[in-house]
């Protein structure tokens, strides 16, 4: 993917999430994931960043996101987490009911991790080489 250019920065920054079912309770069904991915990409889209890649098991999703520097990498997770748990609840009552009355969908935590682009290894060296001033 090519990198995006904002009004002052040309960037490239892509981010892996993992949301994880609170109490890693088996509740996400293949609906569910259908509809969970459709939120993700609207928020996403919202917060001017992609969707790239999404997928998940019954008690956790991946979400491989080109994140927009604008934004706060803690309040993209939050609003990926607060709308699609709202969306579970409200489109999936039933199901939902039965693993979390009045329990949060997703657990407090979530994990990111930056990836793509050039090795670190190859980074530093690239950053050593360069050529210092007189």
């Amino acid at each position: 993917m090519k990198p995006r250019k904002g009004s002052h920065s040309v960037f490239s920054v892509r981010l892996h999430f993992v949301f994880v079912t609170h109490y890693r309770r088996k509740v996400i069904t293949a609906p569910m994931l259908e509809r969970l991915q459709e939120m993700f990409w609207q928020v996403c889209r919202k917060m001017d960043c992609e969707l790239i890649e999404f997928n998940g098991e019954p008690d956790h999703v991946h979400a491989l996101v080109d994140f927009h520097p604008k934004n706060s990498i803690s309040a993209v997770a939050g609003s990926l987490k607060s709308a699609s748990a709202r969306t579970m609840k409200k489109d999936f009552p039933t199901e939902v009911a039965k693993f979390y009355d009045g329990v949060a969908f997703w657990s407090n935590s979530y994990y990111v991790a930056s990836t793509g682009g050039a090795p670190i290894d190859k980074l530093k060296e690239y950053i050593k080489s360069q050529e210092k001033p007189l």
